[in-house]
């Protein structure tokens, strides 16, 4: 596949076809996304490609349930954790978590993925540029995210779709336990990917003179004329 065209078309797809991803595919999808940049060439990513039943049953599980928080969340009119967010508010939002609440059908059956791949990054590796910040810290992710896209990206060239998620970070204790990671690993995501029911070939975007300024955050526009 062309790479623009990869660009413009790689979207989150969420609902999959009943269809196995052979080994031998994903493993070409992986190879490939091996190559992703990360600071010092650490390649501080391990990938756990999780094919147990009852694993897959359990993170499902916590994955419903921090969907539920993230949607508490979002109803109080909140950002879901962002790092601004008034924390007492959020734990208002949080303690009105309904335990029956519909999430959706790919939290629903988000055990029936047919690839589920866990994300880790060894911190020890990461060189966070930012990590003594009186802010929210998020240079380090430079090293280990470029490697998720990456693998989207191979995975759309293998006729895949798939969708980083970071929901089971919330729950990162227990997934770690489930997964036999230990410290200095932490989750960074968790990719889920499949043959896809529907391929987007439009996204929504906002246009580049949204978000390109020429010298300043408050200058022209970029790629408008007179820019």
């Amino acid at each position: 596949m062309e790479l623009t065209e990869a660009l413009r078309t790689t979207g989150a797809i969420r609902a999959f076809r009943d269809q196995a991803v052979d080994d031998a595919v994903l493993a070409r999808v992986l190879d490939t996304a091996r190559f992703a940049p990360s600071g010092g060439n650490a390649q501080a990513w391990r990938v756990v490609v999780v094919k147990d039943r009852a694993t897959r049953r359990r993170l499902r599980d916590l994955y419903v349930q921090g969907m539920r928080e993230y949607m508490a969340i979002a109803a109080a009119g909140l950002r879901p954790w962002a790092p601004t967010n008034d924390r007492e508010a959020e734990k208002q939002a949080l303690a009105a978590v309904k335990a029956d609440s519909d999430t959706g059908d790919f939290a629903e059956r988000f055990d029936e993925a047919p690839v589920l791949l866990a994300v880790f990054v060894d911190l020890s590796l990461l060189a966070a540029m930012d990590r003594d910040a009186a802010r929210y810290s998020f240079a380090g992710g430079a090293s280990i995210y470029p490697f998720t896209w990456s693998i989207l990206l191979a995975a759309r060239d293998e006729g895949l779709g798939g969708v980083i998620t970071t929901i089971l970070i919330r729950a990162e204790d227990e997934v770690k336990s489930l997964l036999g990671a230990r410290d200095p690993l932490t989750l960074a995501a968790v990719i889920a990917l499949g043959y896809p029911v529907r391929q987007l070939r439009r996204l929504n975007r906002a246009p580049l003179p949204a978000f390109a300024t020429v010298d300043s955050i408050d200058g022209p526009p970029f790629g408008t004329p007179g820019a």
